[in-house]
């Protein structure tokens, strides 16, 4: 149960000081970016971070006060979903995590019979618990929930470019209406005057909540401050889910316990010299106004998907004309299209088999370019960055410093060694791509041992 006092937190905290190389946090991202963002918000609140993708690739002991296990499970069948996302918080339980985060996208990307609401009950399940929150606020990125409603921009998420979004169209802005759709359990709602009061409200709330058997609560989150108070009443909720934003006020909460140091550069990383390129394959909005400001200032190659169902080389078309572009600074490829274009190819494949067409097409042309000496790489899209990763058998990352809100440097763990940056579809400003590698020279130093 959520208390104010944090007397059973401070009891918790006297055990994690006489620990050695445990994680605190045990995070589990339904995607790859997704993963990402979190640890970015975690670092730059003082935390050290790593993102893994292949957990059995990860060496003991690990170096960092958080760990965060990818997964591609946001779209795939709800009970594929619920049994990877099991078996990893069974690993970072193995590893001395004592508490865990359920992350998902802050647009809540989902159809009505998942993803967010069959694995969350399950991870209660698998921790004994009755009670968890749902908050995938994250204000910083203009997504706040208002008597639980979903807003994008200021605009409600029905109404908003994830309605047409060619995987999980939004079409309903209502998160306790999404969520119980996909849940058994009962969810309530935890609204804006109770979350203004402060900790001690939200905390009270809980309880209530609690008492009519409620077991997921929407939280209502417009500001910062809403979210730093409502970790702080969940300081000892076994289980947290929400979006990246949710995250922050925990290692504030854990420095003020002396349990982080609050000195620490937790987002320094390795020197990484080499080649730079942007590979994007995500169809949202922000990243057609990103790739629009991009082509006029590196040279571009636009993929055209239905050029491979031509069986078509696009992959070695790249390579070549790649190997004589990258002398002077980054480029770019994209297959990032309009939503009709896009349609055009799921018509003929289905929406699965053409995703997957695009993904390995991008996957390969990664491959490519590191072997032409590409170390710097930005990949937009989570499914594209999940494709790529997988290709250049990139296990972990060490997360560094913030490029744009949600989107942060990382370098690989092991060989080959790369600078990454994975950027979620919606995510970063219009002129990211330009101003990214910026952010490189903030990220050069001895690094931490991971």
């Amino acid at each position: 149960m959520c208390v104010n006092s944090g007397d059973m937190m401070s009891a918790r905290i006297h055990k994690e000081k006489n620990r050695v190389n445990a994680p605190f946090l045990g995070c589990i991202a339904d995607d790859f970016t997704g993963a990402t963002d979190l640890a970015g918000v975690l670092v730059l609140n003082g935390m050290r971070a790593i993102v893994t993708f292949d957990p059995q690739c990860v060496q003991r002991p690990i170096y960092a006060d958080a760990v965060v296990v990818a997964l591609k499970s946001r779209s795939i069948p709800a009970k594929e979903a619920v049994a990877m996302s099991v078996t990893a918080l069974r690993w970072l339980h193995s590893l001395g995590c004592r508490q865990f985060f359920f992350k998902y996208c802050s647009t809540f990307d989902s159809t009505p019979k998942g993803n967010i609401g069959p694995v969350t009950e399950a991870l209660m399940e698998e921790l004994d618990t009755d009670f968890t929150i749902a908050c995938p606020a994250f204000p910083a990125n203009n997504r706040t929930i208002y008597n639980g409603y979903l807003f994008v921009n200021r605009t409600l998420l029905e109404e908003s470019g994830m309605r047409s979004h060619p995987l999980n169209p939004m079409t309903d802005s209502s998160l306790v209406r999404l969520l119980q759709a996909q849940a058994k359990r009962k969810v309530g709602l935890i609204a804006y005057p109770t979350v203004q009061e402060g900790v001690a409200s939200i905390a009270s709330a809980i309880s209530e909540a609690r008492r009519q058997r409620i077991s997921l609560a929407i939280v209502d989150a417009i500001s910062e401050t809403h979210l730093s108070d409502i970790a702080t009443a969940c300081q000892d909720l076994p289980l947290i889910t929400g979006a990246s934003g949710i995250a922050m006020g925990i290692p504030k909460l854990l420095q003020s316990q002396g349990v982080l140091k609050t000195d620490l550069d937790a987002s320094r990383l390795p020197d990484v010299p080499g080649l730079s390129a942007i590979i994007s394959g995500s169809c949202s909005e922000a990243t057609l106004r990103q790739v629009v400001w991009a082509e006029q200032h590196m040279p571009t190659f636009h993929l055209d998907p239905s050029q491979a169902l031509r069986g078509s080389n696009l992959g070695r078309d790249v390579e070549r004309w790649a190997s004589s572009a990258m002398g002077k600074g980054p480029v770019l490829i994209s297959s990032t299209a309009r939503v009709d274009s896009v349609r055009k190819v799921q018509k003929k494949l289905g929406v699965e088999k053409a995703g997957k067409l695009v993904e390995d097409l991008l996957a390969d042309i990664a491959k490519r370019l590191v072997d032409l000496g590409v170390r710097k790489l930005i990949l937009a899209g989570g499914e594209t960055s999940g494709a790529v990763l997988q290709m250049l058998r990139v296990h972990s990352l060490q997360i560094g410093p913030q490029i744009d809100p949600g989107v942060h440097w990382a370098a690989s763990i092991g060989n080959p060694r790369l600078l990454l940056a994975l950027k979620s579809g919606n995510f970063g400003g219009d002129h990211m791509f330009t101003e990214a590698w910026g952010a490189i020279k903030k990220a050069s130093s001895s690094g931490h041992k991971v």
